[in-house]
């Protein structure tokens, strides 16, 4: 394993088409990643003594309630806020966050929130109900710079937040985000973070008014997620989940609001998952950044450089100088991506993600795609036929990622840009585009249509 560590079901192996089970070899850590043993440790340790938090005087409740303040303790440790009077909220996820800020804000329909097309659909989709979006546009190479988003900065009107990925969940691409956060604040406007890709492999940056991440990215997949801004901000106004837990006091015609962050969490929360995330974040500081980032570094050259030399296979993205995460999107000439990521499962027991990631704008920035190209998917969504969607292969490593492992990947990769007619035949559903060897089970046989994987 890379520097010793370990992740619960490091040691699976799963069945391919000609009969051999191989160790599974899982590339899609910028997806969701499996837990670290660690913190899989912890959240049994803590089962026994789960009870209700904030609400009980029993030995348990109030045992629960210590697990669940140190949980957000480490998660602040994590995030670079110690000795600040900020809060972090624990949510579902990233998505959830962000939806939970932006209807916090209280803008209008004319208020301007300035955000990029790099982002995910979870930093877009929630500003557009509640405010008018600029966006800072991206070069071929997916990239841009920080002027280009002080120019947006400085467009009137002025706007009321920068909301902005840490890293890109396509291609790997880190913004400056050190010298846009500045510039920022220098037009006197608040920022956000979507750290959901950036928080596993790099330190978070200190100077971001409000951060949001998920456990799901971060070796803690037990449902939790994180917000986490100032105080002061949360003290007026009503939350965006109304409910028990929330209240000082309710009668028929009044709610007196508790104090945040309390006040932000009605219901009864995720304590599992917020054990976990507290777990994930204390033992990534452990491991230590350094460490974390020379990992991160040697795979990202091998497998970045790896793919791109590969005749045939173009790499998306910015060019193999820029630093960017152990992650790489990529299409090989005449082929269906959604049939490499078929084989590569099938064939070669390599786990991938294939599709638009969740990032649409930003994909078809790096395919180079035409208006025209552009309308004809348009028309096939809106008719929900997932199979004229375009789309990328997409490989990503993690904290324990081998060196072997991503060799293994170029090795299988090579193999089938070679041989492009596999030995195996793979048919395709021509709605979702999904492809399966034939003979074998349907994606979606067993668990019902609403199991295919979405290409979105």
């Amino acid at each position: 394993m890379a520097f010793g560590i370990k992740l619960v079901g490091n040691d699976l192996f799963v069945p391919c088409v000609d009969g051999i089970d191989r160790p599974y070899v899982n590339l899609d850590a910028a997806a969701s990643t499996s837990a670290l043993v660690e913190v899989s440790d912890a959240v049994t340790d803590f089962l026994p003594w789960y009870s209700s938090v904030h609400r009980g005087t029993g030995f348990k409740s109030q045992r629960s309630t210590q697990a669940y303040e140190q949980a957000r303790e480490s998660v602040l440790r994590f995030a670079n806020r110690a000795g600040r009077d900020d809060i972090a909220v624990f949510c579902r996820n990233t998505t959830e966050a962000i939806n939970q800020l932006a209807y916090r804000m209280r803008f209008s329909s004319d208020d301007v929130v300035v955000t990029t097309v790099v982002e995910h659909h979870a930093n877009l989709l929630p500003w557009g109900r509640v405010a008018t979006r600029r966006f800072v546009e991206c070069r071929a190479d997916g990239t841009f710079s920080a002027e280009d988003v002080t120019r947006a900065l400085a467009e009137s009107p002025k706007p009321k937040l920068l909301t902005i990925t840490g890293a890109s969940n396509v291609s790997g691409w880190l913004p400056p985000l050190e010298a846009i956060i500045e510039a920022a604040h220098r037009h006197d406007v608040p920022v956000l973070v979507d750290a959901a890709q950036l928080a596993p492999h790099r330190p978070l940056p200190a100077q971001a008014d409000f951060i949001v991440f998920s456990g799901h990215k971060m070796y803690a997949p037990y449902g939790a997620g994180v917000l986490i801004g100032p105080r002061e901000f949360f003290r007026e106004g009503d939350p965006f989940l109304a409910g028990g837990g929330a209240v000082e006091l309710v009668d028929l015609d009044e709610v007196v609001w508790s104090e945040p962050p309390d006040r932000e969490e009605a219901g009864s929360p995720n304590v599992i998952g917020a054990i976990a995330l507290g777990a994930a974040a204390s033992r990534l500081l452990e491991i230590g950044f350094e460490e974390i980032l020379r990992h991160d570094q040697e795979l990202a050259t091998l497998l970045r450089s790896g793919i791109k030399s590969i005749s045939g296979v173009t790499l998306l993205g910015p060019s193999l100088e820029t630093d960017t995460l152990p992650v790489a999107s990529f299409v090989v000439d005449g082929m269906p991506h959604a049939l490499i990521a078929a084989r590569l499962s099938a064939e070669f027991g390599i786990g991938v993600r294939n599709g638009c990631f969740c990032a649409h704008p930003y994909l078809v920035r790096l395919l180079g795609l035409s208006p025209s190209e552009v309308d004809r998917f348009r028309h096939g969504a809106r008719n929900h036929i997932r199979s004229s969607l375009p789309g990328a292969v997409r490989a990503s490593t993690g904290i324990s990622t081998t060196h072997e492992e991503v060799v293994e990947l170029l090795r299988a990769l090579s193999e089938i840009v070679q041989h492009r007619t596999p030995s195996f035949d793979y048919v395709s559903d021509p709605v979702t585009g999904e492809y399966w060897p034939e003979g074998f089970a349907r994606p979606d046989e067993d668990l019902g249509k609403n199991s295919i994987c979405s290409p979105g």
